[in-house]
């Protein structure tokens, strides 16, 4: 990977969250998680109590890379033909004839927000699954293609767990990261209340367009991984495993199943974005370590013994990572002109 393309894709990051921050406050590592997990091309979750703007920052985030947004409300009596879409029956009105047409459910979108995902039960749940896998919808034996990109952006409410339905780990694992959105800061909470007591219809200018987002992913996808960085991410995940004699004391004590190889892989697609988005051409062993406990902290099942005694996922995967010594490379100097040069060309 080049610098120069790197240092197109840091100016364009930088622009976008300088226009997110005329609709949100604060959530800085929110957002550079979010941007990482979209030039990643990989779905995303967000746990926070209600109230902390997520349904906003995804709204926002689709507007300026022009990508088609749709929301989809999560409840307990939701079916599987809500979300995908459904086969009707529609009359020619010429010849009298009738036949089925599919008609399009919200998740023909670019960005889809899942809100409260676990609010509805497994069976609508997993109509989510081959849409987030394989980027498709079946229905009577017919497949219908997605739009790409594609992205699910799941929101979670930590509090309310009565009546809700907990995601199974094969559907949590299709998430690239698990992102926990925390309470603002006093000096964030008053700007909150600043800006959204008072009228705004500013619109949100364009950064990025949908082919701009699929040539970044593109290129992410091409970056050559190093061999040094591909060793370190590949230790850490293997040593979230309670099996592996080099795994430590507490996550043999704590841990009853660890994370499978899609975690090391979700590790080093973060990182080669990471590296992009500060304006280099190398990843890091800092950037692997930053992106370590969104991408392992929904993988790392606790057991008995974990969840009795409250140990926290996040200070195991800590413990794993003060395991794993590793040095880190300087960045190398940034240029000013590359890869998406000519795809601003007239953005104005």
């Amino acid at each position: 990977m080049s610098e120069s393309k790197s240092t197109d894709l840091k100016l364009a990051c930088e622009r976008i969250r300088e226009l997110l921050a005329r609709r949100i406050v604060g959530m800085d590592e929110v957002i550079r998680l979010l941007l990482t997990g979209i030039f990643s091309g990989g779905h995303c979750l967000l746990v926070g109590v209600p109230g902390l703007a997520k349904t906003r920052l995804i709204a926002a985030l689709a507007q300026v890379l022009e990508l088609d947004f749709s929301r989809i409300q999560f409840t307990p009596d939701l079916m599987p033909s809500d979300i995908t879409g459904a086969e009707v029956i529609v009359d020619d009105k010429e010849t009298g004839a009738r036949d089925f047409r599919f008609l399009k459910g919200p998740i023909f979108a670019n960005v889809v927000l899942a809100d409260e995902i676990n609010r509805t039960p497994p069976k609508t749940q997993a109509a989510l699954m081959e849409a987030m896998e394989e980027r498709q919808v079946s229905s009577l034996g017919q497949r219908f293609q997605l739009d790409e990109p594609f992205f699910v952006l799941a929101t979670q409410n930590p509090i309310e767990q009565e009546g809700t339905y907990p995601l199974p780990a094969a559907q949590l694992d299709r998430f690239i990261f698990d992102i926990h959105v925390d309470y603002p800061n006093a000096a964030e909470e008053e700007g909150i209340l600043r800006m959204t007591t008072r009228p705004h219809d500013e619109e949100l200018e364009v950064v990025l367009d949908k082919a701009q987002v699929l040539a970044i992913i593109a290129e992410v996808k091409r970056a050559r991984v190093p061999d040094e960085i591909a060793a370190y991410a590949t230790t850490l995940v293997r040593r979230t495993r309670p099996e592996e004699p080099d795994a430590p004391e507490s996550i043999r004590k704590y841990v009853s199943f660890g994370a499978g190889p899609r975690a090391a892989q979700a590790l080093v697609m973060g990182a080669k974005v990471l590296a992009m988005m500060r304006g280099d051409g190398r990843p890091t062993h800092a950037d692997v370590r930053s992106l370590v406990a969104p991408v392992l902290r929904h993988r790392v099942v606790e057991n008995f013994l974990g969840v009795a005694d409250n140990a926290s996922v996040d200070q195991l995967l800590q413990a794993v990572v003060d395991s794993v010594p590793a040095p880190d490379h300087a960045p190398r100097r940034e240029r000013k002109r590359g890869f998406l040069a000519s795809l601003f060309a007239g953005r104005g």
